[in-house]
């Protein structure tokens, strides 16, 4: 049996495209930043098999209050509160310097819901993927490796959320030698 995507989703999608429609990555071929979240919710869908929406719909929605105009009453307004409670959970707090925000990552991982930890982890493994084959402009090797080490405690506070996520992970931090 095939399922459709519904039209909540598809609203959801259409309105991450058009809040990160201006936005690039820091990769050398500058790749449309929207394509990251669509990693995300995607890695979340075919690789973790998970059909809850709301969960899908928010990793579209991850970094949209982070890294855009957009804000949690608009996100609310338009596909409710389970969506925005989950975008809530993931944001990082820019009022912040970047070191704190990095440091409560860490520290707040394991207090996040199961939910928000399939987020987290899905956003990490493709941000990992992604400096596996791209240096990001402006970033030394240290700043990339740094990353790396990074990542490992967010998701060392996120385990026993997904195996397979978290292998596929592992699998990235044995090849850096983390493991």
């Amino acid at each position: 049996m095939t399922t459709s995507p519904s039209s909540r989703f598809m609203k959801c999608l259409q309105y991450a495209a058009h809040q990160h429609r201006d936005q690039r990555r820091k990769d050398p071929p500058q790749t449309p930043y929207v394509n990251h979240v669509i990693n995300v919710s995607t890695i979340l869908a075919v690789e973790a098999c998970i059909e809850d929406e709301a969960v899908l719909m928010a990793a579209l929605l991850h970094d949209v209050v982070e890294d855009t105009d957009a804000t949690f009453a608009d996100v609310e307004q338009l596909l409710g509160g389970d969506v925005c409670g989950l975008v809530r959970e993931v944001t990082d707090d820019k009022s912040l310097e970047k070191q704190e925000r990095k440091r409560l990552q860490i520290a707040n991982a394991a207090k996040t819901s199961p939910r928000a930890k399939l987020i987290k982890l899905a956003d990490k493994l493709d941000n990992l993927r992604d400096l596996l084959v791209n240096t990001p402009q402006g970033w030394t090797e240290e700043r990339r490796e740094l990353y790396f080490v990074w990542a490992k405690q967010v998701v060392d506070n996120l385990r026993g959320t997904n195996a397979n996520l978290e292998h596929k992970l592992d699998e990235i931090f044995r090849q850096r030698g983390l493991l």
